[in-house]
């Protein structure tokens, strides 16, 4: 089993970095990388603990993207964590994150409603992530995560009262970075995005095009649902290589998937992990 984008309290996951380690490892997973948003700040914890497993590990980061006025991920793999241009990249996007939180915090002042707490406590944590992340989220915020979602729909999406638009990094930025570290840039979960079929093949294209300038191997990664959804998703990408994918943020998520539990990619595709050089 092949988990490639994953979260721990670095981020918005509710497992600190060996736990996610460690859950991996029980569920049979052999190769993970730990994708935290935005930051690395997991991955020597995390190293450390698959090492003691016997659990082959990946560097790993999901960076937020502005494509054509939409928000899209991009995971890095397998790249040198110490690299400074990519760690400018990420600093600059997490600094843009706690502005556009403090930007959010003062619409919310203005909204009194019952879900105006949970969203507040979800500012809290995001706010100690964007800055410094190393505390793992407390119990009540675990018992919240439904009605925290429920409030974010509710105020924070397009077109709501409490929504603030923000330029994350452009897509040749993100590749750059990733590309120029030593590795390698992965679409994350592009069944997701809000996208007709020609806007998707128009980003694979345009992501192709941006690897390509790098001399680097295309990536999509799969986080669908179904080997069925997987397939389709290859077949769109064509010329890419895929990767598996459960998107974990916590234990019985409703939203993302089972560590280590991902779809079966098409037999006549070369996967992204054999192009790793540092596992």
């Amino acid at each position: 089993m092949i988990d490639l984008h994953c979260h721990s309290t670095v981020s918005d996951g509710m497992l600190s970095p060996a736990e996610v380690v460690r859950l991996a490892h029980q569920n049979g997973c052999t190769l993970l990388a730990l994708t935290d948003h935005d930051h690395t700040g997991g991955i020597a914890e995390a190293r450390a603990e698959a090492g003691k497993l016997g659990l082959r590990f990946v560097n790993g980061v999901e960076i937020s993207v502005t494509r054509r006025g939409r928000t899209i991920h991009v995971v890095g793999l397998d790249f040198d964590e110490q690299d400074e241009n990519l760690q400018n990249l990420l600093a600059q996007v997490r600094q843009g994150r706690l502005k556009r939180l403090e930007a959010i915090a003062a619409k919310l002042e203005k909204e009194a409603s019952a879900a105006h707490t949970t969203v507040r406590s979800r500012w809290r944590q995001t706010k100690k992530w964007s800055a410094a992340p190393t505390s793992p989220s407390s119990s009540s915020e675990r018992d919240t995560s439904k009605t925290k979602q429920q409030a974010f729909t509710k105020y924070l999406g397009d077109g709501k009262p409490c929504a603030v638009h923000h330029e994350w990094a452009t897509l040749a930025d993100c590749v750059s970075a990733v590309n120029g570290a030593g590795g390698m840039a992965v679409i994350a979960h592009p069944m997701r995005y809000d996208l007709s079929a020609t806007a998707k093949r128009n980003l694979f294209e345009e992501f192709k095009k941006t690897s390509a300038a790098w001399a680097s191997k295309s990536t999509v990664a799969t986080a669908a649902k179904t080997t069925d959804s997987t397939t389709r998703c290859w077949q769109n990408a064509s010329a890419c290589s895929p990767a598996r994918a459960a998107t974990f943020h916590r234990l019985n998520d409703f939203s993302g998937g089972i560590l280590g539990a991902c779809p079966e990619l098409p037999e006549n595709c070369k996967p992204v992990w054999e192009h790793f050089k540092r596992v």
